[in-house]
C-alpha cells in the first residue's frame, strides 16, 4: 500500500477522540515536580555539593577513629542516666496510653457521640503531634524546672498524636457485624464497645504501645540536652568538654539498652498480631517448630473440653513480658526523681508557662525566623531524597522473598539495627563536632536515620506484594530482574510513595530541633529564645513549626487518598 493510500488512515485515525485524561494523574504528577523543584531548591539553599557530603564522612570517620578505645570510667553514672532514660520513655508512654484511649473514642466516627467531639478530638491528636518532643521538654523544663519529670510530660504528651491517631483508625475499622448484633440483644452503647469493639482493637493497640515506646526510648536519650532528664546531658556535658572517649563510652550504654529492648519488643509485636503465623517468609525451623506444638496443645485441650487455655509458649512469652511491664512500672515510679502527690501544684506553672507563649512575637525574631523556617524546610527534603535514594537497595536486600541468600538478609539487618539504635540528635552531634556547625551535617546526619528507617519500611512492604503476579511474569520466561521490576514494583509503589511523604512529615519535625545541637535549621533561635526567656517569641516559632509540618501532613494526607 502507498503512502497516497495511508495518509487518510492516519489523519483518520488522529481525528479519533481521545480518552479523557486521568485528573488524578495530573495532580500526583504536578505534586512530585513540585517535590523535585523544592529539593532542587533546599540543595542550592543550604549549599549542599558533592564534595562537602563526601569530604563530610571523611571528617567524621577520623572523629569516630579519635573516639576509640571508649573509657568506661563513667559507666555507673552512664547506667544510672541510661536507666532514667529507660523509666521516662515508660512511665511517658503508659501516660499517653491512657490518655489516647478516650481520645480515640470521642475522635472515631463509629464511637463518637457528635460530629463536634469529632472535629476537637482530632484537632488535639493533630496539634500534640504536630510539636516535637524536644521543643515540648524545652518549654516544660523552663516551666516547671530541670530533671525527668518534663521529659515524662514532653514524651506522654508528644506521643498521644501518633498513639491516639492510630488508636483511631482501628476502631474505625472494626467489624459492624458483631456489635449490631450485641445491640440487637438490648445492650447499651458502652457495652457493645467493650463486648464488641475492645476485643478487635486489642492487639493492633498493645503493637502499637510498644512501637511508639521504641520510638520514645530514642527520644529520651536526647532529652537531657534541654535538661529534661536522661542520658543527654551526660552525653552533652562530656562532648562541651571534648571528652569523646567517655561520650561514646555513654553512648555505648544507651546503644546497647535501646538495641535490646527493641529486639524483645519486635518479637512480642510479633507474637500479639499473629506476624509469626502468617508471615510463612519471615518463619525459621524453630519458629514453625513452635507454632506446631502450641496448635497441638491447643488441639488436645479443646478435645478435652478444658475451660483454659494451656499455655503454650506464646502466651508464656506474653505473659512474662505482661509481668515484667507492671515490675518495671513499680521500679520507674520508686527509683525516678519525679514529683508524684506535688505533682499536680505544677500544674499551675505548666499553664503559666503555656500562657506566656501568647500572643506571638513575630517582629523580634524578624528575618531569622523566616531563614530558620526555610533551612528547616530544605533540610527535611534533602534528607528524605537521600534516606530514600540510600533506603531502595538496603530495603531490597532485606527482603526475604527477593534475596535468596540469608546471610546477606541477615548481615544488612543487624547492620541497619546498630544503626538505628543511635538516636538521630547524637548522630548530629557527632556530624557537627566532625564538620563544624550548619545545616549541612544536620542533614547528613538525619540522611543516616531516614535511610535505616525506610530500609525497614521497604523490606517490609516487598514481603508483603502478592505472589500469584511474580509467578505469571516468570512463567513467560522473565529473568530475576525482569521480574521485580514488572511484578514486585508495581505492587510495592504506593506503600513506597505513602512511607516517602511519611518520612517527610516525621523529618521535617526531626529538622526543627537539629539547631539546638548547632545542626541548622530553627531549632538554635528556638532554644535561644528559651534560654533567654523570650516567651512570646518561642510562641511564634512553635506557631510556625505547628504550620509547616501541618502542612506537609495534609499534602501527605491528600497524596495517599489519590493513590488509593
Amino acid at each position: 500500500m502507498s503512502g497516497a493510500h495511508l495518509e487518510p488512515l492516519v489523519k483518520s485515525a488522529s481525528a479519533l477522540p481521545r480518552a479523557p485524561k486521568n485528573w488524578r494523574t495530573s495532580v500526583i504528577s504536578a505534586i512530585f515536580v513540585g517535590f523535585v523543584i523544592a529539593l532542587v531548591w533546599s540543595w542550592l539553599y543550604i549549599d549542599m555539593t558533592l564534595s562537602t557530603v563526601f569530604g563530610g564522612f571523611s571528617d567524621i570517620w577520623n572523629l569516630i577513629l579519635y573516639m576509640f578505645p571508649p573509657i568506661f570510667d563513667n559507666f555507673p553514672e552512664a547506667l544510672r542516666t541510661t536507666l532514667e532514660t529507660i523509666w521516662m520513655a515508660l512511665i511517658g508512654t503508659t501516660l499517653a496510653v491512657l490518655l489516647s484511649i478516650p481520645l480515640a473514642f470521642m475522635a472515631a466516627r463509629n464511637t463518637s457521640p457528635h460530629p463536634a467531639v469529632i472535629a476537637v478530638a482530632r484537632g488535639i491528636i493533630a496539634l500534640t503531634r504536630a510539636i516535637p518532643t524536644l521543643v515540648l521538654a524545652a518549654i516544660f523544663a523552663s516551666s516547671v524546672g530541670i530533671g525527668p519529670f518534663p521529659g515524662i510530660l514532653a514524651l506522654g504528651l508528644h506521643s498521644i498524636g501518633m498513639i491516639a491517631k492510630l488508636f483511631t483508625e482501628a476502631i474505625e475499622n472494626t467489624e459492624a457485624t458483631s456489635r449490631d448484633a450485641v445491640m440487637s440483644t438490648g445492650a447499651g452503647k458502652w457495652q457493645s464497645i467493650l463486648t464488641t469493639i475492645i476485643p478487635q482493637i486489642t492487639p493492633s493497640s498493645v503493637g502499637t504501645s510498644l512501637y511508639r515506646l521504641d520510638i520514645n526510648l530514642r527520644e529520651s536519650a536526647v532529652l537531657g540536652f534541654v535538661g529534661a532528664g536522661g542520658v543527654g546531658f551526660l552525653i552533652q556535658s562530656e562532648l562541651r568538654g571534648l571528652d569523646y572517649q567517655r561520650a561514646i563510652s555513654a553512648v555505648t550504654v544507651i546503644f546497647v539498652a535501646i538495641t535490646l529492648i527493641e529486639l524483645v519488643s519486635a518479637r512480642l509485636r510479633a507474637s500479639i498480631i499473629g506476624d509469626h503465623l502468617f508471615s510463612p517468609s519471615k518463619q525459621t525451623p524453630r519458629s514453625m517448630a513452635r507454632v506446631a506444638s502450641d496448635q497441638q496443645k491447643i488441639s488436645t485441650a479443646l478435645a478435652g473440653r478444658q475451660l483454659t487455655l494451656p499455655w503454650t509458649y506464646e502466651r508464656v512469652l506474653r505473659a512474662s513480658v505482661g509481668v515484667s511491664y507492671l515490675v518495671m512500672m513499680v521500679v520507674a515510679f520508686a527509683t525516678i526523681d519525679m514529683p508524684l502527690l506535688s505533682a499536680f501544684s505544677l500544674v499551675d506553672d505548666l499553664a503559666k508557662g503555656i500562657a506566656q507563649l501568647f500572643p506571638p512575637d513575630f517582629e523580634t525574631a524578624g528575618s531569622e525566623l523566616l531563614k530558620g523556617m526555610l533551612e528547616t524546610t530544605a533540610i527535611g527534603f534533602i534528607a528524605t531524597a537521600l534516606g530514600l535514594v540510600i533506603a531502595i537497595p538496603l530495603g531490597i536486600l532485606t527482603a526475604r522473598n527477593i534475596i535468596i541468600r540469608r546471610v546477606v538478609i541477615t548481615v544488612t539487618r543487624g547492620i541497619l539495627l546498630l544503626i538505628r539504635g543511635l538516636p538521630e540528635l547524637i548522630l548530629a552531634v557527632i556530624f557537627v563536632a566532625a564538620m563544624g556547625l550548619g545545616p549541612v551535617p544536620g542533614t547528613l546526619a538525619l540522611t543516616i536515620g531516614t535511610a535505616t528507617f525506610m530500609a525497614k519500611l521497604i523490606g517490609d512492604a516487598l514481603e508483603e506484594v502478592q505472589q500469584a503476579p511474580r509467578e505469571g511474569v516468570s512463567a513467560t520466561g522473565a529473568s530475576r530482574v525482569q521480574e521485580f521490576i514488572s511484578a514486585v514494583l508495581p505492587q510495592a509503589l504506593p506503600n513506597l510513595v505513602s512511607q516517602t511523604l511519611y518520612m517527610l512529615d516525621v523529618n521535617l519535625r526531626s529538622s526543627t530541633v537539629l539547631g539546638i545541637v548547632g545542626g541548622g535549621g530553627i531549632g538554635f533561635l528556638l532554644i535561644s529564645a528559651i534560654r533567654g526567656y523570650e516567651t512570646q517569641t518561642v510562641g511564634a516559632i512553635i506557631l510556625v513549626i505547628f504550620a509547616i509540618v501541618y502542612a506537609i501532613e495534609l499534602l501527605g494526607a491528600f497524596v495517599r487518598w489519590m493513590v488509593e
